[in-house]
């Protein structure tokens, strides 16, 4: 480190100092930032960027200078991620002492920026779409150095307008002025735009064009208050639109899309709205006017004005605000309209069920004709789809849920600089992962890759981030699961380019990229891996794992598991949770007297017949660990849903009854040989159910057995292996009553309980952890690589 020098101006001792900033911190006003802030703060010298960082010199009294770097965190613009701020003391004063200035870039050869996400409106474009003197006025696109589409519009780097999807629209003589002043807030703004500028917004109703913003939108809102369904073209693609109060309109949705029973997201006016339909405390309210603007879980209000059909079976909405200047214009009176606009309105996916998101206009007029009775369109391209984000608070922290719009692609910060590694991630709420030096890029949340659509969306998605970042992996990662698309995907891929190709373990992914959240890779952790479907090291289904993971982030053991289990008929088990329960219960020899329980009463005879024949025979069954389907079968068993349109639809709903109960039924689940046994458990529950227990009270009391008995096993291997650090992960700890009680229980223990924060507990953060291994196993490869070549 240089000395530092100490100097006498007016009797007051400085120093220099030199900051470098990384992260997502060009293109957001950064350096304007910086600048305005040394002049407030009085200190003199300059700043700069090259692609990786803002370059700071500084100089003035040392405590000074100290709150400066402070500030440069935690105060820097919404769009900026400040990932770290290395301070350097310098020799020698400033070259010049008279003031602070930007000063021109630095460019090294191929270096990449960061991209940041598209956030939601701030609150100075929202002041001048709504001020009727402001040339920007009920402008749909209006944006600046804050706000605005950002990973959406880039099609290459550096992160500049010849770059993005707004090179088709010239700026003005007025933008351009503010987009060339330091002092604007619009300054390098690179979707910057006015009415003059362009894009557009239009519509199309039975084939015809409507123009002019006014007239467009009043179309919409007729549309939408007839009980219609509209195409919207967002920022990052186009939503299939309804008034939620609507139960017909709700309906006519769900049938067109072919979406039974998932929930639908709702889209409020504003927070005042929102609170009349949910309960909000200030933890949720501060994610929903969060610049990311996601979609958040919140428990419903008794006797809200919302259709029933819009969350069907369950206490809880997912609720985004306005975030695109668009949306407010949906939700804000039109000159000259016809009719009152809406308060709430349903916004959900523009696709089919199981297809990716529609993107381009003419790919919208082709997939959604049969869904929408009007599209509202834009002529500015979406260079990079990115479906909404969900995110919960559990205990008073955020959790992800779906990690796109708003989150991606900023980099999970590793550890240090490592390997180029790219992870195909897993084959449901599928996103990919590509590392950089330290940086892990988790692609948006791309869905299932059950059609060929999603597949070519997927392939195209990997190489748009794959030149964005301008890198050739040194490896390729995929799960070990042999019928994964994306292992398939994974392997064709290395046959054509000759990178290595290695799989790992599903739980084990999952623990890593916990580990790598937290940024504890290389500390001994015991990881609790619970979800739906995983292969198994011993090639069956595992999904209620707990494994060790030592030092090296590869050696993992398993510990403990759920006791296994038959599912009969595989795939068709999943869809069916009665199957389940019949295999559960004739698992601990309880099959035979079970004629009286809602689960054999759903199955018709010759269902019936079939599966008890499978679980005699053990043909067409393969043993499971899932927690995911010991949620399914017991769902059943108490009589909640027997049959699932969509993905953990029965957990979920069980979830929500338990949460409802005064107090558990007192149910027990015994620990014994490092396995969480079955026969108390189901004997449990079948003689609540007999005994005529309430349904709540039985739900809450196998989230109670489940989660003593889970905490139980943990603590008992956490103290035989001296582990101190217990991990949370997989789709099942979604469940937010079910990881408030084993986190409380661990922490009791005083254990060290992580959870996920930056990626989900579910298969949409998997790649991250694949990621970490692949780097992991490399590096690994490289030191053997190294000894041998000294040893020779």
């Amino acid at each position: 480190m240089t000395a530092v020098q100490e100097t006498q101006v007016g009797r007051v001792a400085v120093e220099r100092h030199r900051l470098t900033v990384r992260g997502v911190v060009q293109g957001v006003g950064f350096r304007p930032f910086v600048a305005r802030l040394a002049g407030e703060l009085g200190l003199v010298g300059h700043c700069g960027n090259d692609e990786v960082s803002v370059f700071v010199e500084a100089q003035g009294p040392p405590r000074v200078l100290a709150e400066f770097a402070e500030r440069v965190r935690r105060d820097a613009p919404p769009l900026a991620v400040v990932l770290d701020v290395a301070v350097e003391h310098l020799d020698g004063p400033v070259a010049d002492p008279s003031g602070f200035r930007i000063v021109p870039s630095l460019h090294t050869p191929g270096a990449r920026t960061l991209v940041p996400p598209d956030v939601g409106i701030c609150a100075d474009c929202a002041r001048e779409m709504a001020d009727p003197a402001d040339r920007r006025y009920r402008h749909p696109f209006v944006n600046c150095t804050n706000c605005g589409p950002r990973y959406t519009v880039i099609t290459d780097l550096p992160y500049d307008r010849p770059y993005t999807t707004m090179a088709a629209f010239s700026m003005c003589a007025r933008c351009a002025r503010e987009y060339a002043d330091p002092a604007d807030r619009r300054y390098h703004a690179q979707p910057t735009c006015c009415p003059e500028c362009g894009p557009r917004i239009f519509a199309e109703r039975y084939g015809v064009r409507i123009d002019g913003d006014d007239d467009v939108l009043g179309v919409v809102q007729q549309a939408i208050a007839e009980g219609g369904i509209v195409a919207i073209k967002g920022i990052g693609g186009f939503h299939l639109v309804c008034d939620a109060t609507n139960a017909a309109a709700v309906e006519l949705l769900r049938e067109r899309k072919d979406r039974p029973a998932k929930p639908f997201a709702v889209m409020a006016a504003d927070l005042p709205t929102a609170h009349t339909i949910c309960t909000i405390d200030d933890t949720e309210a501060a994610v929903l006017r969060s610049p990311a603007r996601p979609i958040v879980l919140l428990r419903t209000r008794i006797g809200v004005e919302v259709a029933d059909a819009v969350a069907p079976g369950l206490d809880e909405l997912g609720i985004l605000l306005p975030y695109a200047p668009l949306h407010h214009l949906l939700f804000a009176p039109t000159p000259g309209g016809g009719v009152p606009p809406p308060r709430l309105l349903v916004m959900t996916s523009g696709n089919r069920g199981g297809e990716p998101l529609c993107f381009t206009n003419d790919d919208a007029r082709q997939r959604l004709s049969g869904i929408a009775d009007v599209f509202l369109m834009h002529d500015r391209d979406i260079a990079v789809p990115c479906e909404d984000s969900v995110l919960t608070v559990v205990d008073g922290a955020v959790q992800p849920i779906r990690r796109s719009r708003g989150y991606a692609p900023l980099p999970v910060l590793l550890d240090g600089p490592g390997p180029t590694v790219l992870a195909v991630g897993a084959e449901v709420k599928n996103t990919f992962c590509l590392t950089r030096q330290e940086f892990a890029f988790c692609s948006g949340h791309l869905g299932d890759m059950g059609t060929l659509e999603s597949r070519r969306a997927f392939e195209t998605a990997v190489a748009q981030l794959s030149a964005l970042h301008a890198v050739r992996p040194d490896l390729v990662v995929a799960d070990d699961h042999p019928g994964y698309s994306t292992r398939n995907w994974a392997e064709d891929y290395s046959a054509r380019t000759g990178i290595a190709l290695a799989t790992v373990q599903h739980h084990h992914a999952h623990v890593a990229a916990l580990a790598a959240e937290h940024r504890v890779i290389g500390t001994p952790l015991l990881g609790i891996a619970f979800d739906g479907t995983g292969y198994g090291c011993d090639r069956t289904v595992w999904g209620g794992e707990l494994l060790l993971v030592g030092a090296d982030l590869h050696d993992a053991t398993r510990a403990g598991h759920v006791q296994s289990f038959p599912l009969p008929g595989g795939d068709a088990a999943v869809r069916n949770p009665a199957r389940v329960a019949l295999a559960l219960l004739g698992e601990v020899g309880l099959l035979d007297e079970a004629d009286d329980l809602p689960c054999v009463r759903a199955l018709a005879a010759d269902e019936r017949s079939l599966v008890t024949a499978q679980l005699s025979s053990g043909l067409g069954c393969v043993r499971t660990t899932s927690v995911g389907r010991l949620f399914d079968g017991v769902a059943s068993i108490l009589g909640v849903r027997h049959r699932v349109t969509y993905e953990a639809q029965a957990a979920v709903e069980l979830e929500a009854i338990a949460r409802t109960a005064a107090r558990p039924e007192p149910i027990e689940m015994r620990v014994v040989d490092g396995q969480l046994r079955l026969p108390e458990l189901l004997t449990g529950l079948v003689s609540g159910v007999r005994a005529g227990a309430t349904l709540p009270e039985l739900a809450f009391g196998f989230h109670r057995a489940l989660a003593s008995a889970t905490a139980a096993l943990a603590v008992e291997v956490a103290e035989t292996s001296g582990v101190e650090t217990v991990g949370l992960t997989g789709g099942v700890f979604q469940n937010r009553l079910l990881t408030t009680m084993v986190r409380t229980a661990l922490q009791a223990e005083g254990l060290r309980v992580l959870t996920h924060r930056v990626v989900p507990p579910n298969d949409g953060g998997l790649s991250l952890g694949q990621a970490a291994l692949g780097a992991a196993l490399l590096r690994s490869r490289r030191r053997t690589e190294a000894i041998d070549e000294v040893q020779s």
